[in-house]
């Protein structure tokens, strides 16, 4: 199912905000009005809210940030149930909020995005941390931050765990830096998440799907070069040949050095004969 053009907007105009004021929880569930055109973003929404309130009563007046980590993470992965989908992770559903509420199951930045959004409307701050590989969540307090994994279950990590978990995903290839645990802002967030979409639906042939995703990642990022070459090729696979032309000769007008240059420039060469003969 293809997002309107109102959804699109939307979204758009909710991302438009500083990032403080992000609504990222509307913001994720617009990405999966993108799938379900019919969704009840207020439903869900209403039911975060309802979900803070369970975790403000669970926790009390009590403030010590690993007391409180214990308490969302208590509250999330066991009371609730909430789980890493360890063998569904191109599984579109793990990566929509609405679908990840409903049955309970996500993967890293999904489950993320609903510890981030639980805690903050119960009145916690925390972050998202962008991993290579991987995603967990900051918790801020000025007695010391908490780093915390919802995908394994709440578990608290070290800054050593992170380097560790960072070592086996790329199997030692890879050197962990301690800036890789600074915060994620919420577009960064938003475009992790649909870049997964977006990886999911072309390695499944769904042309329509991803170019969908295209579109969002270019209203996060209007001059993302790479995602306007993507979205050409994508539009010349589902036969919009004005559209992908355009889109392949703006790449090749603002990246004239680039690596993959004339394996775009023999595209856009074909498809302007096609659309000649048009």
């Amino acid at each position: 199912m293809v997002a309107t053009e109102q959804n699109r907007q939307q979204f758009e105009a909710t991302v438009a905000q500083p990032n403080d004021e992000i609504d990222l929880a509307a913001a994720a569930l617009l990405i999966a009005r993108d799938e379900y055109p019919s969704l009840d973003m207020a439903a869900y929404l209403r039911r975060l809210d309802e979900m803070a309130g369970e975790v403000r009563d669970l926790i009390g007046a009590e403030r010590h940030p690993l007391t409180v980590a214990a308490g969302v993470a208590r509250y999330l992965f066991t009371d609730l149930g909430f789980v890493g989908a360890d063998e569904e992770y191109f599984d579109p559903r793990t990566s929509f909020l609405n679908d990840v509420m409903d049955r309970r199951r996500g993967i890293p930045i999904s489950l993320s995005v609903l510890y981030m959004e639980v805690a903050r409307r119960a009145g916690f701050e925390v972050v998202g941390i962008g991993l290579p590989g991987h995603f967990i969540v900051k918790q801020l307090h000025p007695m010391g931050d908490v780093l915390v994994d919802p995908f394994n279950g709440g578990a608290i990590l070290s800054p050593d765990g992170c380097a560790r978990k960072v070592k086996e995903i790329y199997g030692g290839n890879l050197e962990f830096q301690p800036h890789m645990l600074g915060a994620v802002t919420k577009k960064q967030i938003l475009s992790r998440t649909i870049h997964n979409l977006k990886t999911i639906y072309s390695a499944g042939r769904d042309y329509q799907r991803a170019l969908s995703m295209v579109e969002l990642l270019v209203v996060l990022a209007p001059w993302d070069l790479d995602e306007i070459r993507d979205r050409g090729m994508l539009r010349y696979r589902l036969g919009d040949l004005a559209g992908a032309l355009a889109d392949l000769e703006c790449y090749l007008t603002y990246c004239p050095e680039a690596a993959d240059v004339e394996l775009v420039r023999g595209n856009a060469r074909v498809i302007r004969r096609m659309h000649r003969r048009c």
